[in-house]
């Protein structure tokens, strides 16, 4: 079944305390959305990307196409105000059937192995949302008063966010709503069950510094 994966680099890098947003900034010398885009045609090469970036980063991103990925099949499109309107301008680029995988673009770490299992996943159950454990303690906070949870109960959720075309673009015509978090709610307020994977520890979202480091550190190891 075709691939497509839409990546959606839509944020600021205001928690970075960077004046670009974080998937252009350097790492090993290149940038971030490098090795995102290069998990993905690495793990299947028949991929379609579908790179969803502010309106006014576009030309960085066909820069960084022309650089690292002539021969490949990517386009991209103008972000919206929030995530969920990001991924929906993605989805309007979508006409055929397929297993559409839906990424941050600064989970540049992500695995071949993951990406493989997800699509298996999808293709047998119709969805892939990975998840990891959580190894601190979780306390929920209400009326000014918290409560320890279990967090043997409590999983910590990744990208990609994987499912079936049939599944998820009308999913996506619903209206917006503010507990959208992810593609994963959204399939979920549509009605659809949604299927779990293990997801992997190393597979960070760049949001601070210091993740930087350990981003650099981990691509030094492998």
């Amino acid at each position: 079944m075709k691939k497509i994966a839409v990546i959606v680099g839509g944020g600021s890098g205001s928690r970075m305390k960077t004046d670009i947003p974080k998937q252009f900034l350097l790492l090993k010398e290149k940038p971030i959305l490098f090795y995102t885009i290069d998990s993905f045609l690495k793990a299947f090469a028949d991929f379609q990307i579908i790179l969803v970036l502010p309106a006014d980063y576009i030309e960085q991103g066909n820069q960084i196409i022309q650089t690292y990925f002539p021969a490949s099949d990517i386009q991209i499109i103008a972000g919206g105000a929030t995530r969920f309107h990001s991924v929906q301008n993605g989805l309007s680029c979508i006409k055929d059937e397929s297993v559409v995988f839906v990424h941050d673009a600064v989970r540049c770490l992500v695995s071949e192995d993951l990406i493989a299992r997800a699509y298996q996943s999808t293709v047998e159950k119709g969805s892939a949302i990975p998840v990891v454990s959580s190894k601190d303690s979780v306390r929920m906070i209400q009326n000014n008063n918290s409560k320890i949870l279990d967090r043997s109960t409590i999983k910590l959720v990744q990208t990609p966010q994987v499912f079936l075309s049939s599944i998820l673009l009308p999913a996506f015509k619903l209206p917006f709503q503010e507990d959208f978090t992810d593609e994963a709610s959204v399939v979920e307020h549509y009605g659809q069950n949604i299927h779990l994977i293990e997801g992997e520890e190393t597979n960070i979202k760049i949001t601070h510094p210091i993740d930087l480091i350990i981003a650099e550190k981990f691509i030094e190891s492998t």
